[in-house]
C-alpha cells in the first residue's frame, strides 16, 4: 500500500483530490525515471513534476491550511480531514523527493555518458573560469542588487516565483564581522542555463546561480569582504486571489488589487539547501516569520526545477524525434476551411491534427466580405497568439467581434488583463463574464450574410485556444455549421452579455448541456438509464475519460452503475477520487491513467445506451468547481464517422499497455500488463489519424 493513512482514507469511500492528485505526480515521475524514454524527454518530466509541485502547494496546500483554520467550517466536503490530509501529503512528498533526487542523480550520470556535464561553481576548468568572469560582467551584473538584511528594519517579501542565494560574508583573518545577504538570482531576465566554451570532445552547461556564487567577490566587492558561502532558497506562497466585496470598486479593480495581495501571500513553504550555514537558515526562519508549519523543506542544491523544462536541447546530438502535427484530411488542399465546415462537420485530434487549421479559420473570416460577427471565448492564450491577430484584424476590417475573456484564469490573471486592453483598444468589445463563476468554456460562433443565405457556424472545443500547447495537449475541437449546435451557442453568448438577467437562454439549450444549471443532473440521468438496461439484460455501458473525477454524486453514481451490472471505464489523467475496486461491483471497472509524451486532456463521455450509443466532448471535468461554479458546456457528437472515429481513439487508450498505470484503491500506479500486443496509444493514435490522411492523399507518414 502505497499510503499508510489511506485506511483512514477508505472509511470515507472517495479518495481526497489532493491525494489523488500526488498519485499523479508520481506517475509523471515514473516517466521521468523510463529508460526507454528519451534522456532530454526525462529531463522535462522532471521539470514538470517540480512545476507540479509549486502549483500544488500555492493551491491546495494553502487552500487545506486555510481548512484546517477554520475548522468545521472550512470543509467543503464534510467526510474530508484536511489536518489527516495534510499529514498524508507530507508523508508522499517526503518518498517523492527522495525518488527525485535518485532520479536527478541517474541522470546527470547518463548525461555524462552523453559527454554533457552540469558544473557547478566549484568544478569550473581554467579555461571557463574567464568566460564565467566576462559573462558575469556583461550580462549579468547589472541584474544584481544584493539585499544587505541585517541593515533592513523589515524584511523584504521573497517572490514565490522567484530563487535567492543566502550569503554569509566573512574576512579570512576575522577582522570583519560575519553578514548575511541575500541575492535575487534573475532568471526572469536571463537564461538559467549557460552553454560553456566546450573541449575535449565535451559539452558544458553552468546555472545561472553557480555563476553569480563564482563572482560573489565582485558583487559584494564594496565591503571588503574576501570569504563568501552561499546557498539557494525558494519561498512558495498561497496564490489566491482574494475578492473582496466593496462595491465601490470594479472587478477589474478587484483583479487587480488581488494580484498585488497574491505577491504578499502566506508562505506554504520554504525549501532550501541542507548544506545551507546553520546560523544563517535560523535567522533567515526567524526574519521571514516562519515555522515548521510552513512545511521547510531540507532539499539539494538546485531549486526550481521547473526550469529543467527549457533544458538547452542544442547540447544533445540526436534531434528531437517528436512527430509533426498534420492537416486534417479534408481540410488538406482545400482552399477554404470555411466552405469545407459549411459542408460538414469535422473533427480535429490535436496534438495530431495541425492547430492551423482554427487560425485559419478565423482569419478567413476577418477577411471575409460576407462575414459580419464574430463571438468567442478564452481561457488561456498563447504569448503571441496568432488568434488574437485575426481577431484584431477582423476588426480593422469592420467585424463586429466580441470576446469573452475569463480574466481569473489561475496564474493567467496578469496575462489576460493585458489581452483585454489590447483587444478593447483594437475595438474588440469584451466581456468578463460572471463575478461568482469562471467562463470555462472554449466556443465560438462566426455569422455569414451571403444575400438572403445566413449562416452560422464555429466550434467547441475541449481545451485551451493556444497554439502552443495544441502541441503537446490531446483535445478535440468540433467545427461545425449544425445550425442547432450554433443556436445554443449563440444563447451562450448573449447570457455572458447580461449574466444577471439572462439565466433562461442556458435553460432554454437544447443540444449543448451547460454547467452550473444542467450538466450534472444531466449526466446522473444517463447513468441512471445505463443502471437501468443493466438490470433489463440490455447492452449497458459507461466510458469517461477526463483529466480529473472527484464529483461525489457522480462518483456514487458510477459505482451504483458497476453494482448494477453495467461494464464501467474510466481513463483518467489525474485526480480519481473513485475507489476502483469493489466486491460489490458486478463487473469490474476498468480504470486507468495515461502517461505519455502529451499531456492527455480531453474530456469524452460514451454510453452504450442499449447498443445506440451515445458520444459527447466536454469542456468540464467530473469535479465540483467545474459543475457547480464554472460556465462549461458539453455537446453530443451525431456525425457518425466522427463518432466512430472517437469511439475508435478511446479504444486504443483502454488498449493500452505501455503507458497506462491501474488506478486501484491503494494508488500504487502499476503499469498495465498483458500479453497482447503493446499498444502505445499516442503512438498508435497518430498512425490511425495519419492512416486517414494516406488514404485521402496518399501521404506518407514521417518516421
Amino acid at each position: 500500500m502505497l499510503y499508510n493513512n489511506i485506511r483512514y482514507l477508505k472509511k470515507n469511500n472517495f479518495i481526497p483530490r489532493d491525494i489523488s492528485w500526488l498519485a499523479f505526480n508520481n506517475r509523471v515521475l515514473q516517466e521521468a525515471a523510463d529508460k526507454t524514454v528519451p534522456l532530454r524527454e526525462r529531463i522535462k518530466f522532471l521539470g514538470i513534476v517540480s512545476n507540479n509541485l509549486d502549483e500544488f502547494f500555492r493551491v491546495r496546500v494553502a487552500a487545506l491550511k486555510k481548512m484546517q483554520e477554520l475548522g468545521q467550517k472550512g470543509k467543503l466536503n464534510p467526510n474530508e480531514n484536511p489536518g489527516k490530509i495534510l499529514e498524508t501529503i507530507h508523508e508522499v512528498l517526503l518518498r517523492q523527493q527522495n525518488s527525485f533526487e535518485k532520479i536527478w542523480e541517474a541522470t546527470k550520470r547518463e548525461l555524462k555518458q552523453e559527454k554533457i556535464y552540469l558544473v557547478n561553481d566549484e568544478q569550473l576548468h581554467r579555461r571557463q573560469k574567464g568566460f564565467v568572469r566576462n559573462y558575469f560582467l556583461e550580462e549579468v551584473r547589472n541584474f544584481i542588487v544584493p539585499l544587505m538584511i541585517e541593515n533592513m528594519r523589515a524584511m523584504p517579501v521573497l517572490n514565490d516565483k522567484s530563487l535567492y542565494l543566502a550569503c554569509t560574508l566573512a574576512k579570512a583573518d576575522n577582522s570583519l564581522p560575519i553578514r548575511f545577504a541575500l541575492v535575487s538570482i534573475p532568471v526572469n531576465r536571463l537564461p538559467r542555463f549557460v552553454i560553456l566554451p566546450a573541449f575535449n570532445d565535451k559539452k558544458y552547461i553552468i546555472l545561472l546561480e553557480d555563476i553569480i556564487k563564482f563572482c560573489l567577490p565582485e558583487v559584494f566587492s564594496f565591503f571588503g569582504y574576501n570569504k563568501f558561502t552561499a546557498h539557494v532558497i525558494k519561498v512558495t506562497r498561497d496564490a489566491e486571489i482574494d475578492i473582496d466585496n466593496d462595491v465601490s470598486t470594479t472587478f477589474i479593480q478587484k483583479i487587480e488589487k488581488g494580484l498585488k495581495s497574491r505577491k504578499k501571500g502566506r508562505t506554504v513553504r520554504f525549501i532550501y539547501d541542507k548544506n545551507i550555514n546553520i546560523f544563517l537558515l535560523t535567522y533567515l526562519v526567524k526574519r521571514l516569520g516562519l515555522s515548521k508549519k510552513e512545511n521547510m523543506i531540507a532539499g539539494g542544491r538546485i531549486h526550481n526545477f521547473k526550469d529543467f523544462m527549457d533544458f538547452p536541447q542544442e547540447v544533445f546530438d540526436k534531434k528531437n524525434i517528436r512527430k509533426k502535427p498534420f492537416t486534417h484530411p479534408v481540410l488538406k488542399n482545400a482552399q477554404s476551411v470555411t466552405a469545407k465546415i459549411l459542408e460538414q462537420d469535422v473533427m480535429l485530434h490535436f496534438p495530431y491534427h495541425s492547430f492551423e487549421s482554427v487560425i485559419d479559420l478565423l482569419r478567413e473570416a476577418a477577411i471575409d466580405p460576407c462575414v459580419t460577427n464574430i463571438s468567442i471565448s478564452f481561457y488561456r492564450l498563447a504569448p503571441k497568439s496568432k488568434i488574437i491577430n485575426a481577431l484584431i484584424n477582423a476588426v480593422k476590417n469592420g467585424k463586429q467581434v466580441t470576446v469573452m475573456l475569463e480574466l481569473r484564469a489561475r496564474f493567467e490573471e496578469a496575462d489576460n488583463l493585458a489581452w483585454k486592453n489590447e483587444l478593447e483598444e483594437a475595438g474588440v468589445t469584451v466581456l468578463i463574464g460572471h463575478p461568482h463563476r469562471k467562463v470555462h468554456a472554449k466556443i465560438c460562433s462566426i455569422l455569414r450574410k451571403d444575400g438572403n443565405s445566413i449562416k452560422h457556424y464555429g466550434f467547441i472545443n475541449t481545451g485551451n485556444l493556444n497554439e502552443k500547447t495544441a502541441l503537446v495537449y490531446g483535445d478535440h475541437c468540433l467545427l461545425t455549421a449544425n445550425p442547432l449546435l450554433l443556436a445554443d451557442i449563440n444563447r451562450i453568448f448573449q447570457y455572458l452579455e447580461n449574466p444577471k438577467s439572462n439565466n433562461h437562454l442556458l435553460k432554454a439549450c437544447k443540444k449543448v448541456s451547460v454547467s452550473p444549471y444542467l450538466m450534472r443532473s444531466f449526466w446522473v440521468k444517463h447513468i441512471e438509464k445505463e443502471i437501468k438496461n443493466a438490470r433489463k439484460n440490455k447492452p449497458a455501458a459507461i466510458t469517461v475519460k477526463l483529466n480529473s473525477l472527484s464529483d461525489v454524486t457522480l462518483i456514487n453514481k458510477l459505482a451504483e452503475a458497476a453494482r448494477a451490472g453495467v461494464e464501467v471505464n474510466l481513463i483518467i489523467r489525474g485526480i480519481c477520487s473513485m475507489f476502483t475496486e469493489n466486491i460489490k461491483f458486478k463487473k469490474p471497472i476498468k480504470a486507468i491513467s495515461i502517461i505519455d509524451e502529451y499531456l492527455e486532456h480531453a474530456r469524452v463521455i460514451i454510453f452504450k445506451n442499449g447498443g445506440q450509443q451515445k458520444v459527447f466532448i466536454s469542456s468540464a471535468d467530473w469535479m465540483s468547481r467545474n459543475l457547480d461554479y464554472r460556465l462549461e458546456v458539453c455537446c453530443s457528437i451525431t456525425n457518425t464517422e466522427i463518432k466512430n472515429e472517437i469511439l475508435d481513439i478511446i479504444n486504443i487508450q483502454l488498449s493500452d499497455n505501455c503507458k497506462a498505470r491501474v488506478l486501484d484503491n491503494a494508488l500504487q500506479n502499476k503499469y498495465v500488463t498483458n500479453s497482447l500486443k503493446p499498444v502505445r496509444s499516442q503512438l498508435k493514435t497518430y498512425e490511425y489519424l495519419f492512416s486517414k490522411l494516406h488514404n485521402k492523399t496518399g501521404h506518407v507518414m514521417p518516421q
